[in-house]
């Protein structure tokens, strides 16, 4: 049987509002097809303008790739700006390849899809449904040229038009029952209403048009009822949010629920028109903000409605192969078009950055790539020649732009207007590069654009600047650029209070980011709040507040994947190993290609004793790194030690022998550590020293010290010179070790009143007054030594007791040296030790 596929586009609708509907059997159609199908999440992109998200929807290809980098662009020549266009697309789309491929495809609505493109099968192109909100006639002769292809089928569909004047009392009663309460010259709420409706109605009556008069293969239906509801009517939604009208609340807060159920009608239609063997999949490009995130009052800032578009969009699919009543994970936007051609038996282009979902199918097939379709020959049902399109043409649609705040009222001055669009595209271009963590390229365009002149708002762009500083972690350069935002903005209308606070704590600044937090929790808590709180307070090993602050976060925000990754990683230190397992899974299940969270759940299950799930999680990880991760790979390596000869790991020690391994001595000062550095130079390790601390009577046989280890924090590229040989690092530097290699710490562990006392005598000080506060910061390095071993999988850690050593040399000395797991000159490590060196004993001892 023919392959059919039909793909339908809600924007922006989201699972947080269909969810409660669903479960009050208010969305039979949608929830027929998640019944017989699969659903998930969809995860969309860095901006969220509809226009650049439909076309990545399309093509499988990031904006940057595809061209469309906003609303509206400047004209090739200069001279003005229109709304974008489906001459504006540098990619092919679903569409123009299986037209390529014989396919008979029809499109409706699509967003940007005017001017028609001469593909097999029929476009009602996104000019068909706009009107102006005082469209009255209705005349085939309104149509511009490229409305449709064929042109001649706008006689054929030109009377399914609706327009705002079709809308009556009965339809808009149905939505709002007191209506006739609204005082329509204030209030243009039922002027909006209508013109959605007119529109959507439109695109569903030519869609279903077409599915009942033409062949086709393919089909894509767009509908922006949902998206455009939102903008009008989600200040209204329930709960009543402080400083609406109670009035207006009244009267308008059903029309959320009431656009949901709308379009739920129109599925139902779609489906019985599409038949039982058709692949099914509707889907949005983003989700919508509905709890008290709402904005109230939108700030002057580009596309500023977009701040309330939701991450997460819907993801639904419904067909003969596809999986029935299955959750899928970690969907994007991007992998819609080579999950269409898989479906098709269509190779995918290796330029596209989507992937194809096979999780979705019964029965998948191993996917064939080329390398581009961009360069295959052949008709593709393209444009051909320039775009003619006039300065400004499409009126309805810049009308409709800027009525819904994608787009401020061009200057009347064209050059100004055109100037401020190429900023705006540009800074578009940088945000791109942004969410696809191309940091470089995005910083070329924004300091680019920071020099542009003084009368553009730079705010935006300093942001920006600053996030890729925090992400690089220059917390110099992000307070830098904090503190130009704040000269700029001298009201403090913008909030920065949680920038400041990543600042504090990428300098170490934990109690002064706290400080901050704790005080923007009393004006206004939100999740990112509390979990930048909760992330200063791990740091400071506070786990359990730390806890606290993440599962408020979660509480507000429950489907963020950091919030529940962090609060995973609290766990593992906590000993809830269940619970972390179980956000870890959260997290990637919210966010696929998250690989801190693949290893935090390899971690857990690994304290579960899990061990194979355990190395499939560490090997996800590692995959998803861009670069190497080499605590995934010791992890790896940890994993697949315990599953050939499962050991004993409480205490951090394989007594196994790794290639290029680096001997670390570490403890407190005073502890030993140069006694254990002669006994193993004396047994056969090459010590790394360069003897420039001479022996004295505080060490009468040497410190064996290497200068670059007091520098260890800022340079740690030495330590590939230590492989094979044995070195000596201080306990607080063990933490900026270099992961990518393997290491057998023998930590020195004495007596802590001993270690103090022997360091009092060596700077003149009385050995019997023992200060308190160094006692507590001692006290405190050897736990947070005990917390570290345990979250480095390159690391082993063997305790060796100073006094042990020197009373019961012959025992410790076998265990070193099955620590190390070489020979070593026994006899020789035994008679280093010096024991009229035990000068500083405990003076608490009896």
């Amino acid at each position: 049987m023919k392959q059919k596929t039909l793909l339908i586009g809600w924007d922006a609708a989201d699972w947080k509002i269909i969810g409660p509907m669903l479960a009050k059997g208010e969305l039979p159609a949608l929830k027929k097809l998640i019944d017989n199908g699969v659903y998930g999440n969809m995860s969309t992109m860095n901006p969220p303008f509809s226009p650049m998200l439909w076309t990545s929807v399309a093509t499988g290809k990031t904006p940057d790739k595809h061209g469309i980098l906003g609303f509206i662009e400047v004209l090739p020549d200069r001279k003005g700006i229109r709304p974008v266009t489906a001459k504006s697309r540098k990619s092919r789309t679903i569409w123009n390849i299986l037209h390529n491929q014989g396919y008979k495809c029809n499109l409706t609505g699509w967003w940007p899809s005017f001017p028609a493109e001469p593909i097999n099968g029929h476009i009602v192109s996104d000019a068909f449904q706009k009107v102006s909100t005082n469209g009255k006639v209705k005349s085939n002769q309104q149509f511009k040229p490229g409305t449709t292809h064929p042109e001649e089928l706008i006689y054929t569909i030109g009377d399914l038009k609706v327009l705002p004047g079709d809308i009556n009392d009965e339809h808009i009663l149905t939505f709002m029952p007191k209506a006739g309460e609204i005082d329509q010259e204030k209030d243009k709420g039922l002027t909006s209403f209508a013109k959605i409706m007119a529109e959507n109605t439109s695109v569903h009556a030519a869609a279903t048009n077409l599915m009942r008069t033409t062949e086709w293969d393919f089909m894509a239906v767009y509908y922006d009822l949902i998206d455009h509801f939102c903008h009008a009517f989600m200040k209204y939604y329930p709960p009543k949010l402080k400083g609406i009208n109670p009035k207006l609340f009244e009267i308008y807060k059903n029309n959320i629920q009431g656009a949901y159920k709308y379009q739920d009608m129109m599925l139902e239609r779609l489906i019985e028109l599409a038949g039982p063997n058709t692949n099914i999949i509707v889907m949005s490009d983003h989700g919508y903000e509905s709890g008290n995130k709402r904005i109230l009052k939108m700030p002057k800032y580009q596309a500023a409605p977009a701040l309330e578009h939701r991450k997460f969009g819907i993801f639904v699919a419904s067909g003969p192969n596809i999986k029935k009543n299955e959750k899928v994970f970690g969907l994007s936007l991007i992998d819609i078009a080579p999950t269409l051609l898989h479906m098709y038996g269509l190779p995918i282009g290796r330029d596209m950055d989507g992937k194809p979902a096979l999780e979705i199918f019964k029965n998948p097939t191993q996917p064939s790539y080329i390398d581009s379709w961009e360069t295959m020959p052949g008709d593709f049902g393209e444009h051909s020649g320039k775009n003619e399109i006039n300065t400004l043409s499409d009126q309805e649609t810049m009308q409709q732009l800027i009525e819904l705040g994608y787009v401020d009222k061009p200057d009347d001055k064209i050059e100004n207007a055109v100037r401020k669009t190429e900023i705006d595209l540009k800074h578009n271009l940088a945000r791109v590069f942004l969410g696809k963590k191309d940091y470089e390229s995005a910083k070329e365009v924004l300091l680019e654009l920071i020099e542009i002149p003084k009368d553009y708002d730079t705010i935006p762009f300093y942001l920006d600047l600053i996030t890729i500083a925090l992400q690089e972690k220059d917390f110099t350069a992000a307070e830098k650029y904090l503190n130009i935002i704040r000269e700029k903005d001298s009201e403090l209308e913008l909030n920065t209070t949680i920038t400041e606070a990543k600042i504090h704590i990428g300098k170490g600044r934990y109690k002064m980011a706290i400080e901050l937090l704790e005080e923007a929790i009393k004006t206004k808590p939100n999740a990112e709040i509390f979990y930048q709180k909760g992330r200063a307070h791990v740091l400071l090993k506070a786990f359990e507040e730390a806890e606290e602050c993440f599962s408020r976060a979660i509480f507000l925000e429950a489907d963020n994947a950091r919030y529940h990754q962090a609060i995973a990683a609290v766990y593992i230190q906590l000993g809830n190993y269940e619970e972390a397992a179980e956000h870890a899974l959260t997290s990637i299940e919210l966010i696929k290609y998250f690989p801190q969270a693949h290893y935090t759940l390899g971690e857990a299950l690994t304290k579960l004793g899990d061990l194979e799930n355990a190395k499939i999680a560490f090997e996800t990880a590692a995959k998803l790194k861009p670069k190497t991760y080499h605590k995934a790979e010791r992890a790896i390596e940890n994993i697949e030690e315990q599953l050939a000869a499962p050991t004993d790991f409480e205490s951090k020690a394989t007594y196994k022998y790794y290639d290029n391994q680096i001997v670390v001595v570490s403890g407190l000062p005073r502890s030993g550590t140069s006694m254990m550095m002669q006994v193993l130079s004396n047994g056969g390790l090459t010590p790394m020293t360069d003897d420039l601390r001479k022996a004295d009577t505080s060490n009468p046989k040497g410190y064996f010290e290497y200068k670059p280890v007091m520098n260890l924090h800022n340079d740690n590229s030495w330590l590939g010179e230590a492989q094979n040989k044995v070195v000596k690092i201080v306990a607080p530097l063990l933490k900026f070790i270099n992961r990518k290699y393997r290491y057998k710490v023998i930590f020195m562990n004495r007596d802590i009143h001993e270690v103090v006392q022997s360091q009092q005598k060596m700077i003149g000080k009385d050995p019997g007054t023992l200060p308190v506060k160094l006692l507590n910061a001692f006290t405190k390095q050897l736990n947070d030594i005990a917390f570290w071993k345990n979250n480095e999988p390159g690391v082993e850690l063997l305790y060796v007791n100073y006094t042990d050593m020197l009373k019961n040399p012959d025992k410790e000395i076998e265990n070193i040296c099955k620590f190390i797991g070489s020979d070593l000159d026994k006899k020789a490590m035994k008679n280093s030790i010096d024991t009229s060196l035990y000068r500083n004993r405990s003076v608490t001892k009896s």
